[in-house]
């Protein structure tokens, strides 16, 4: 079996292809039948750089998760939807073979001068902290292979077919190994990477897969990429609706250093 393939690997493999990048999907950044969603919406964020440029931070990225990608290779066209003085917006259609996968529109914005003062919420107190906290051993065929990758610690909420009674987590979270990766994608990437707290409420393990997701980033909130790559960031979601087989929930990531990274809504489908 091959050796679990790092982010950075993964990236450093891709290649331009006129108005597109291809990217792989290694088979242990699988989620079931397909991809992690947050490495799809990196890989679409990396296309649409690539591709229409902007040295702009991401302020906003839409994701509709539209069919399953397997191990392989994946095209992301982007097309420069419109540019103007403070902001850029892209759009990137993730496909494999004729199958339309995911389609995403990011948002780039310059700075403006303002009067308004800063707003820069800091992350509230949970009752544990990442080294009170066991880590949560791997376990090929029950948990997802992309969670490999990941040290999850969790604070408050349950974990995946626990049958707790809750519609929250709080949960501390790092890549095993983030060398090399943008703060910003690693932003993107961790934002998606805890399931939803519903699954928390079943006794056995039912599958849940978004249908859309919005993230909303803070640039001026980003760590640098060493502080990144090390530190512990925290993922909080909150489940706040449901019914017929699917949640409405929203999801704060705090930087390691306590402030707010970036705000998320999403909608996952509920198969149990």
């Amino acid at each position: 079996m091959d050796a679990p393939a790092p982010l950075s690997h993964l990236l450093d493999r891709r290649r331009r292809d006129g108005d597109a990048v291809v990217l792989p999907v290694a088979p242990d950044w699988l989620q079931g039948r397909t991809a992690f969603g947050g490495l799809i919406a990196v890989y679409g964020v990396v296309a649409m750089r690539d591709v229409a440029g902007s040295h702009w931070p991401l302020r906003a990225l839409q994701t509709n998760f539209v069919a399953p990608v397997s191990a392989g290779e994946v095209r992301v066209a982007v097309e420069l939807l419109r540019s103007g003085r403070h902001v850029r917006q892209v759009q990137a259609r993730v496909s494999q073979g004729d199958q339309v996968a995911a389609v995403l529109v990011g948002v780039f914005g310059a700075s403006r001068e303002t009067r308004l003062p800063v707003l820069d919420p800091r992350r509230p107190d949970v009752a544990r902290g990442p080294d009170e906290v066991p880590a949560r051993p791997y376990e090929p065929g029950l948990a997802p292979a992309f969670t490999q990758h990941l040290d999850f610690r969790w604070a408050e909420g349950g974990w995946p077919s626990s049958g707790t009674d809750t519609w929250l987590s709080r949960i501390h979270l790092r890549l095993h190994d983030a060398r090399g990766v943008d703060p910003e994608l690693l932003c993107v990437l961790l934002a998606d990477a805890p399931p939803t707290p519903a699954i928390s409420r079943f006794d056995a393990p039912v599958p849940a897969s978004s249908v859309s997701w919005s993230l909303e980033l803070q640039p001026h909130a980003l760590p640098d990429e060493a502080s990144a790559a090390t530190g512990w960031w925290r993922v909080d979601k909150d489940t706040h609706a449901g019914a017929g087989g699917y949640v409405s929930e929203s999801t704060r990531l705090w930087s390691p250093q306590g402030r707010l990274a970036a705000l998320g809504y999403q909608v996952v489908a509920i198969f149990g």
